[in-house]
């Protein structure tokens, strides 16, 4: 679902990021101009339900999913929320992918014990 695609903003650094793979019923379209439709739908209650969401980017995919969107949460529990508002009123299928800045994950790793042989 490219939900809140005009709502990408810059990276603030204070949450989680996460990537929403989207999958859209072929049921819920009755032609491709009702995207824009459901689009509008799904950026409404997002906005409302969850305000502290940080929408980065939207892109339309080919393989089997329709959407990935990044975005920023500051828990995952805001993440779930997401997917689960997506499914009910987007009418689609989404997988959620917690993700790490990958400068971060370097400094959990160099603060990490090092191996013991």
């Amino acid at each position: 679902m490219p939900a809140l695609r005009a709502e990408s903003s810059a990276r603030s650094g204070g949450g989680a990021g996460c990537s929403m793979l989207t999958r859209v019923s072929p049921e819920t379209l009755s032609s491709p101009h009702s995207l824009g439709d459901l689009e509008h739908k799904a950026i409404e209650v997002i906005r409302a339900e969850c305000p502290a969401v940080k929408w980065l980017h939207s892109y339309a995919v080919l393989g089997p999913h329709d959407y990935v969107d990044v975005f920023e949460v500051p828990d995952i529990e805001s993440a779930a929320k997401v997917s689960m508002l997506i499914r009910s009123y987007g009418r689609a299928s989404s997988e959620i992918w917690p993700a790490t800045e990958w400068e971060t994950f370097k400094q959990m790793i160099e603060a990490m014990p090092a191996r013991r042989t």
